[in-house]
């Protein structure tokens, strides 16, 4: 903060002539520390801002804006204290999903995303590799329990399943902190989705450490996943998770470099990182056994986070968060006259104009945007990070892909290098309740667990399923039948009966015989068609008789060869037609009345004593009794006919 707005004091272009003054305030991480540095920075009453004497402030202790607080619990108690007084709160570290709600917070800006978008980054990504059985652990805080609460829901919406959820604080009891990580240890999940401080973070991976779990695949929220001073645990090798882009700030390196003794023993803050960097004192009277430091200590030789300024994350976040301050007094004080600003220093604002100005902010900074949303966020922008072994054997944080939440749905990932997995591994680690069911099986929930527990059930005899994990099986259609496997349908072979084999040569053999005696035997009525016993025989329905006759022998034809569809159609059509048209033909010739056809027959009286059931037929319009003992007892007594003839035979 102490570079960028010194960085803004020397700029030309950004409120020129004004000079922006500060006070650095250390809250403790205590909650009541915090509203009481809000209370103090808003009741106006602190002394002149800036670095020395030598600055002349023309609104001494009057705060247009507070950047801070990192974390989301303390953020939310300053905001409710500065939301009434309308003083503007840029935090640069505060992720929780709450402080969107302007209704609440409306004062409350931030320069990193929502936890909401790195919720929903998290589930996608879980979902990307295939994970439906995971572990959770978190904070015990603002942070991990509203960060954790919106990936639970992401994650039910994505079809994930949560084996246990456990929540925890740093100040805890041990065996608290033991219970959660015998959680870890016996659960059958394979991936754990960490929403966890880094501080909180520390404890939890020193208690896994003293007992050595079964490889777990860790996917961390960017409240640790980058912090290098986590690195030192192996086990963590092959980590993944959401991290705060990487920015390069020019000059901030140079700027950390240039501490002289003079500029550091004027910083209580200086002071206390240069003592405890050199082990020296810089205050004589202070020094118990230590050395004095005497001004040959080089700083360019430290090697600590403080003079590492490839990571720059969270850095990068106060640097945006002091500019967009800058940019909103800019636009409250300076005046755009003939293409050029002009501000007047000495005009008074209010913290209420910052505020309104801050919500209408929108810059580039080398090369980051930044601007504000209706909820005071910025565009969610994320870096996927991998931890994996360097050749010495210890864990580096690499850059593997980036997320950007403004992208087309299914667009928001972008994967650009391999991933290092638990144990060093290549393959992407399985983390399931039960394995996939083949096709061929369906999905059959098991009582009393979650979703993603399930057995594997073949489908019923007639049934299929084509894909893995399908819930229900369904049959194939009428020309198709199931393989062995039961997971694809296969075409019915067709059988038909050929003309080329001897069962179909000797059928059709038989079928035109049939049909050429019947032929044969209309021709032989038709020509005696003038003689006494034709004509007696009612000659119409003889010829029709016997031309049903001929159709049904054809008939038979259509059941030989390939079947096709006119066949399928013509063979029952045409066969039921032709049999309905003979029998009818037969029961015509058989019952018809008046003596026609069937007249009574004579038989001898020895005949007569052959005794059988007597049948009595009701004919539609008219009633006729026809004598069936007489007709029975000479089909059954053939040797009566040449003793007793018939008077007029008239059988067909």
């Amino acid at each position: 903060m102490m570079f960028a707005i010194e960085e803004i004091n020397n700029s030309l272009n950004l409120l020129p002539g004004i000079t922006l003054g500060y006070h650095i305030y250390d809250s403790c991480a205590s909650v009541l520390m915090a509203a009481r540095l809000a209370l103090q920075l808003a009741n106006g009453q602190d002394p002149e801002f800036g670095l020395g004497n030598d600055h002349n402030c023309s609104q001494s202790g009057m705060v247009m804006a507070i950047v801070g607080e990192s974390s989301s619990t303390l953020s939310i108690s300053m905001s409710r204290v500065l939301g009434p007084f309308n003083i503007p709160q840029v935090s640069h570290f505060a992720t929780c999903a709450c402080l969107s709600n302007k209704k609440q917070y409306p004062s409350f800006f931030r320069t990193i995303p929502s936890d909401k978008y790195q919720a929903l980054a998290l589930a996608k990504l879980v979902k990307h590799f295939g994970w439906t059985w995971i572990g959770a652990v978190r904070s015990d805080s603002d942070y991990g329990n509203n960060g954790m609460a919106s990936f639970l829901d992401a994650a039910h919406r994505e079809g994930i399943c949560v084996e246990y959820s456990e929540s925890f604080y740093r100040n805890n009891p041990r065996s608290k902190i033991q219970r959660v990580a015998e959680v870890i240890r016996r659960s059958t999940a394979t991936v754990i989705v960490a929403f966890v401080a880094t501080g909180d973070m520390k404890i939890l991976l020193e208690e896994l450490s003293r007992e050595p779990s079964p490889p777990r695949q860790w996917l961390g929220s960017e409240g640790w996943v980058t912090d290098s001073q986590l690195w030192r645990f192996s086990f963590l090798a092959g980590a993944i998770g959401i991290g705060i882009q990487q920015a390069v700030i020019p000059g901030l390196r140079d700027f950390l470099l240039d501490l002289p003794l003079t500029k550091v023993s004027a910083s209580p803050v200086l002071t206390e990182f240069w003592e405890s960097e050199f082990n020296c004192r810089l205050d004589q009277s202070g020094a118990t056994g230590e050395s004095l430091c005497d001004g040959t200590e080089d700083i360019q030789t430290l090697q600590s986070p403080y003079t590492d300024t490839s990571q720059l994350r969270i850095t990068n976040m106060v640097y945006k968060a002091v500019y967009a301050i800058a940019h909103a007094i800019h636009n409250a004080v300076c005046q755009k006259t003939n293409s050029t600003r002009e501000c007047d220093k000495l005009t008074r604002i209010e913290s209420k104009q910052v505020l309104t100005e801050l919500k209408k902010v929108s810059f580039s900074q080398n090369g980051y945007d930044v601007s504000f949303d209706a909820n005071g966020d910025p565009v969610a922008t994320y870096e996927l990070v991998n931890w994996q072994r360097s050749a010495s054997g210890s864990n580096e944080l690499v850059t593997v892909g980036h997320y950007n939440a403004s992208l087309p749905v299914g667009q928001e990932f972008q994967i650009s290098r391999n991933l290092t997995w638990m144990e060093g591994g290549t393959q992407v680690p399985a983390s399931v309740c039960t394995e996939s069911c083949p096709a061929g099986t369906r999905k059959v929930l098991q009582r009393g667990k979650p979703i993603c527990c399930y057995d594997c059930v073949p489908c019923p005899e007639g049934e299929i399923s084509n894909a893995t994990d399908s819930p229900d099986c369904f049959p194939c259609s009428d020309e198709f039948w199931p393989n062995a496997e039961k997971n694809m349908c296969l075409p019915k072979p067709v059988e038909f009966l050929s003309i080329h084999e001897v069962l179909g040569i000797i059928l059709a053999a038989f079928s035109v015989g049939g049909a050429c005696l019947a032929i044969i035997t209309a021709a032989v009525f038709f020509h005696h068609r003038t003689s006494p016993i034709v004509r007696a025989n009612n000659s119409e329905l003889s010829f029709l008789l016997l031309f049903s006759l001929t159709l049904c022998f054809l008939c038979s034809l259509t059941f030989m060869g390939a079947p096709s569809k006119w066949s399928c159609m013509l063979r029952h059509t045409a066969f039921g037609i032709t049999f309905v048209l003979c029998i009818s033909c037969v029961l015509g010739l058989a019952l018809l009345p008046d003596g026609k056809t069937i007249r009574r027959f004579s038989v001898s009286p020895e005949a007569r004593g052959t005794r059988v059931s007597a049948a009595v037929l009701l004919i539609r319009g008219r009633e006729s009794l026809v004598n069936l003992e007489h007709l029975c007892a000479i089909i059954l007594s053939p040797w009566h006919r040449s003793q007793n003839p018939i008077s007029t035979p008239s059988l067909l």
